[in-house]
């Protein structure tokens, strides 16, 4: 790539494969502002990514093709003064992606947090590169600090099960990093168990469900290690490999240098089991997003990250995340988190996926309406559930409506994209 300056944009969208990683790698390496971009993304999300990133280059299966719209921009600095090595785009979950601007130091400590006390990567460790390498829990989780390590990755272009369970089988896997869909989805093929040299799975980027969790250590005898990050801060909160505590309710302790505290509206410090939002400390946390103060200034000050989510921190330091503060329902000035009622149509047999939203009312302001996919051979009318769900939760709680949907729609990562539930697109219906 000849031209290429430090401090310049380099856009790469391709899926996993030997060239995405020696264009990832190169660009770090020479100094340039990396953005994975979700080859994936429909036409219309791509050119909102692009048109927010302004790249002066850009890395894709077709080549590289030069831009022209950073070239007369001194390079930006991040906080330990060196041109950002990562911008990476939010999901857009609940709107338009974002992108964080990660530093070198941020990207660093990440990694080493990972590869170290998180799950112990050792030299002779082989991890499976079947996560999306441009998303965040991909990059850093599959790729990045695997080879900090001196590990092995291989990689898999994509995530196709019964290929996957095959690969655990032959290609000597010691660690499988993946989202719950993944875990789910190697359980529903016939007679898997996983295959030695197995010693430990990592999810991430979306909840995984203590029951898919145990499903798991009962089939394979190994260990899903659960944990919570973003792609604003990778990985601040986690159960370790080296520690066997593992709680049904709470997605682990602070990892080691990170530090979380549980505040009121009002940002008052909250005590053990008290309910408020989540703020994170954490040397890999971004120094905000591309362009956008405004958004940048509402999640971060004093060098806390406003997460956004209620948890609770129990008398040992143990985060149980309770939902997204932003995705409270208010049905009749009753609150109504999301996780609760997910979390009692995932226990049903017959379900595989669950999504919970509001919707409007005229009356309550707004209604519980849920979302589900079945698992394989599964069967059940909408009714059914909603009758499972009212034995189970608080008569304001339980939907009201419950769809039933093929697939819930999801990003590379795994994340349901809810935004996508409320404003169904016509593959939805």
């Amino acid at each position: 790539m000849r031209g290429l300056r430090p401090g310049d944009r380099v856009a790469i969208s391709m899926t996993n494969r030997p060239e995405l990683v020696v264009a990832i790698v190169g660009g770090l390496a020479a100094g340039a502002t990396v953005a994975p971009v979700d080859p994936l993304l429909r036409a219309d999300e791509r050119r909102d990514v692009l048109e927010d990133l302004a790249p002066r280059w850009l890395v894709d299966e077709h080549g590289v093709t030069a831009g022209a719209a950073l070239a007369a921009q001194p390079p930006a600095r991040a906080r330990d003064g060196l041109p950002p090595a990562l911008v990476v785009y939010t999901s857009g979950s609940t709107g338009r992606p974002k992108g964080a601007v990660l530093s070198h130091a941020a990207l660093t400590f990440a990694n080493r947090s990972w590869a170290g006390p998180v799950i112990g990567v050792t030299e002779g460790d082989v991890l499976l590169g079947a996560l999306p390498l441009t998303h965040a829990f991909g990059l850093n989780g599959a790729l990045l600090a695997p080879l900090l390590a001196g590990a092995c990755v291989v990689l898999v272009e994509r995530f196709v099960p019964e290929a996957v369970g095959r690969l655990l089988e032959t290609a000597g896997v010691s660690v499988l990093p993946a989202v719950a869909t993944m875990f789910r989805r190697l359980l529903d093929l016939p007679g898997f168990r996983g295959a030695p040299p197995l010693r430990l799975a990592v999810s991430g980027a979306a909840p995984c469900p203590w029951e898919l969790a145990e499903e798991w250590r009962r089939r394979t005898g190994t260990r899903i290690i659960r944990g919570y990050g973003s792609t604003e801060l990778f990985r601040p909160i986690s159960y370790l490999a080296a520690d066997p505590t593992d709680l049904p309710g709470c997605t682990g302790r602070p990892v080691p240098n990170v530090e979380v505290r549980i505040v009121d509206d009002a940002g008052h410090a909250l005590g053990p089991d008290e309910e408020g939002e989540l703020w994170i400390r954490t040397p890999a946390v971004m120094d905000g997003y591309l362009g956008a103060p405004e958004e940048t200034e509402a999640v971060l000050g004093d060098g806390w990250f406003r997460t956004g989510d209620l948890a609770r921190l129990t008398p040992d330091g143990h985060v149980s995340i309770v939902g997204r503060k932003r995705e409270r329902i208010l049905r009749g000035g009753y609150s109504i988190f999301p996780v609760e009622v997910e979390t009692v149509l995932l226990a049903h047999p017959a379900v595989a996926e669950a999504a919970v939203v509001g919707v409007p009312h005229p009356d309550l302001g707004e209604e519980v309406a849920a979302f589900v996919a079945l698992r394989a051979g599964g069967s059940i009318a909408d009714d059914e559930l909603i009758a499972w769900c009212r034995e189970r939760l608080a008569g304001f709680k339980y939907p009201r409506r419950v769809t039933v949907l093929p697939a819930l729609p999801r990003s590379a990562t795994g994340k349901v994209l809810k935004s996508r539930l409320v404003a169904p697109s016509p593959d939805l219906a």
